[in-house]
């Protein structure tokens, strides 16, 4: 290893200077709303530092000028992947899958009944490796039985991570994934692959993934939703940037649609218009 990114990683010196910490840190801000705070820094020198070397960089500064230029925008989205942590397992934070199966699926049919409707549409923003949209689809499974396939349901699955969105489209997990999941719908939707666990091809049919930024000024979907899962996305957020993507998924639901975050985070009901059910679930109701 060049003598540079050994002191480097001992601790000895910070190549990332202030001002190119601020620029990374500027541009990230800028293009998907993650705040890095300056107690960041050595977080982002330690997860950048392989990429300055395996690209012959001589600086921060050099690589934040390449980001910036590159039009593909393929280097921005590398530069996402290491700097946010997807890290999530089937069977995280399970009371909203069953409060989706038990409470938000049976209200919702009602609804659909009554407009004689058929259409499900539910979206899994930043949904990482997958394992969020593939419950979704198997507890929509388990609800409806044979009758599923009378309903256009299925699952719209997006995040700012290429890397991410590679593994989710893949389906393959290993076993550590599914540790807090039930074994009996693991056995019945996934097959053993290599001392890995793939999920069922009619599963991965019912979930369509895409890269999307959540930053964008306006979300382009021509229907709004029934159910919205953003779980977990928002920490990286302040508190101005939070209240802006929850107005814009609220203007995205339907009347008495659904709306899920992670358990660590919160919705600040003074700046929003949606109605609390429970801890980090929350409805639409006009």
């Amino acid at each position: 290893m060049d003598l540079r990114y050994q002191e480097i990683s001992q601790g000895k010196i910070d190549l990332i200077s202030d001002s190119d910490f601020t620029l990374i840190r500027d541009l990230i801000y800028e293009k998907v709303g993650i705040n890095l705070t300056v107690e960041k820094k050595a977080l982002v020198t330690g997860r950048l530092l392989k990429v300055l070397k395996d690209n012959n960089f001589s600086s921060f500064g050099e690589y934040y000028k390449f980001v910036l230029e590159d039009k593909t925008g393929l280097a921005l989205s590398k530069l996402v992947d290491k700097i946010s942590t997807n890290h999530t397992f089937f069977g995280r934070e399970f009371d909203h899958f069953k409060h989706f199966q038990n409470i938000a699926l049976p209200e919702l049919v009602a609804r659909k009944n009554k407009e004689k409707s058929k259409d499900i549409r539910i979206w899994s923003a930043g949904c990482s490796t997958g394992e969020e949209p593939y419950t979704l689809v198997i507890l929509m499974k388990e609800y409806f039985g044979d009758s599923y396939k009378q309903w256009d349901a299925g699952v719209l699955a997006t995040d700012i991570s290429t890397v991410a969105l590679s593994k989710a489209i893949a389906g393959v997990y290993e076993s550590t994934k599914l540790h807090n999941f039930d074994t009996n719908l693991r056995d019945k939707y996934f097959k053993q692959s290599g001392g890995n666990w793939a999920v069922t091809d009619d599963i991965k049919r019912e979930v369509s993934y895409k890269r999307f930024n959540l930053m964008n000024d306006f979300f382009p979907f021509k229907q709004e939703f029934d159910v919205i899962f953003c779980r977990n996305v928002m920490i990286y957020f302040d508190a101005d940037t939070r209240v802006n993507l929850i107005n814009k998924f609220y203007n995205n639901l339907v009347n008495t649609g659904f709306f899920y975050i992670g358990h660590s985070e919160t919705i600040d009901r003074k700046r929003s218009d949606f109605k609390y059910i429970m801890p980090a679930a929350y409805q639409k109701v006009l």
